[in-house]
């Protein structure tokens, strides 16, 4: 077995390999993908209590424009996380509901990912006007200068 700290250099351990493997892998780049887009997980959260309509979904959600809505349905459906049943009626009525892949989703790493935010959520909003005012106070001496 080999220590770390004797390792040449250029070598890496097979704990280095795994995490490039990892990385690399196209199943977590799809999965990270998914919240690259800020309203998808929105909208998967305000379908977690059930099946709703287009216009149900815009007001349980707020501040998104009727265009946004549509591209985040599109992704989600795309990506086999809601289902979209069209009723034959008239007026016609559509619905959009989670499946079984995009419940798994909400009830686990969406789950997690809220419970860190709610842990942690202070820390990193600190942290994040820290940031803020370190750039304005940058911006401040560069032109004092």
């Amino acid at each position: 077995m080999r220590n770390t700290e004797a390792m040449m250099v250029g070598e890496r351990s097979d704990r280095d390999v795994d995490r490039d493997k990892f990385v690399a892998d196209c199943r977590v780049r799809a999965a990270t993908d998914l919240f690259a887009h800020t309203w998808d997980p929105v909208v998967l959260v305000a379908l977690a209590s059930g099946s709703r309509r287009r216009r149900e979904l815009r007001d349980a959600i707020g501040g998104v424009s009727d265009k946004v809505l549509t591209q985040a349905l599109h992704r989600l459906l795309a990506n086999g996380l809601i289902d979209r049943r069209a009723h034959a009626e008239a007026p016609p009525r559509v619905e959009y509901t989670l499946t079984g892949l995009g419940q798994s989703l909400v009830d686990g790493p969406m789950k997690a990912l809220g419970h860190w935010a709610n842990e942690h959520g202070d820390e990193l909003l600190d942290a994040q006007e820290r940031s803020a005012r370190n750039v304005i106070d940058a911006r401040v001496i560069t032109m004092a200068t």
